[in-house]
């Protein structure tokens, strides 16, 4: 399902889906399960997303994206996120007004606002608060759960070994080409939606611990503490020193 003024794209040809490294054990550090039993990934409702963008964006953490198209399926555990605040926040691209560009975001909550930066790369947002009241997250980085082969396809990454996992889906850019999303195809689809093609579950895990810092990669309003982490995810995107390297090739031979 598309919001209403966004063109329709066809779907793309389905791929099978393989695991070449097994399967990961996402969020073993970071999240758990209520009980033992493996659930289903339901789609999250709308009334999820027409809240606070701060509020949303804290408990995106840990539910998954969802790619399905044909027999394609990709999923990836949502480890980062950071929350913008509409026209009031000077870094939200809805501060310069309610625009052809950015009418997804003073739209229905839950719909995808997808836009190309830089020239190179696309980012996936979310448009959260009442219809009518911008506000958004913008998705920084995923932990892959299905589908590693097509993403790697996707990126054009070899992936050799676990250290190779993050160059799939840590970081916006990243995330979207693994995913293969763009806005002619995806800006205005329902995230809340399985028909979308694009959509956004819950299956059962629960974040751990959450940690809290300045955005990152923008000049405007940097100093706000919007962005939200699984904490010692190693799928986070940003600069890392040495300890955190280390620490991070040990989890993720762990988790293959």
């Amino acid at each position: 399902m598309r919001r209403s003024g966004a063109a329709a794209v066809g779907r793309a040809p389905a791929l099978r889906a393989e695991r070449p490294f097994g399967k990961l054990r996402a969020g073993s550090q970071d999240s758990r399960r209520d009980d033992g039993a493996t659930s289903p990934t339901r789609p999250l409702p709308r009334a999820f997303f027409a809240r606070d963008p701060r509020r949303v964006a804290r408990e995106l953490l840990g539910k998954v994206l969802v790619r399905e198209s044909g027999k394609l399926r990709l999923a990836g555990r949502i480890v980062e996120v950071e929350a913008y605040l509409g026209k009031n926040d000077p870094a939200s691209h809805s501060a310069a007004g309610n625009t052809a560009r950015t009418a997804v975001l003073f739209g229905p909550p839950g719909y995808a606002y997808v836009y190309f930066i830089y020239g190179n790369y696309y980012c996936l947002n979310m448009s959260c608060e009442r219809d009518g009241k911008a506000g958004g997250v913008l998705f920084r980085a995923l932990e892959p759960l299905e589908g590693i082969e097509e993403m790697a396809r996707a990126r054009k990454v070899a992936v050799q070994g676990p250290r190779d996992l993050p160059r799939l889906t840590s970081g916006p850019g990243r995330l979207a080409d693994a995913f293969s999303i763009t806005r002619a195809r995806d800006n205005g689809v329902d995230l809340t939606s399985s028909d979308s093609g694009l959509w956004i579950g819950d299956d059962g895990f629960r974040a751990g611990k959450i940690a809290t810092t300045p955005r990152i990669g923008i000049t405007k309003a940097a100093e706000r503490p919007l962005r939200y982490i699984l904490a010692g995810n190693v799928f986070v995107s940003g600069k890392k020193n040495a300890g955190q390297r280390l620490k991070s090739a040990r989890n993720l031979r762990k988790r293959v």
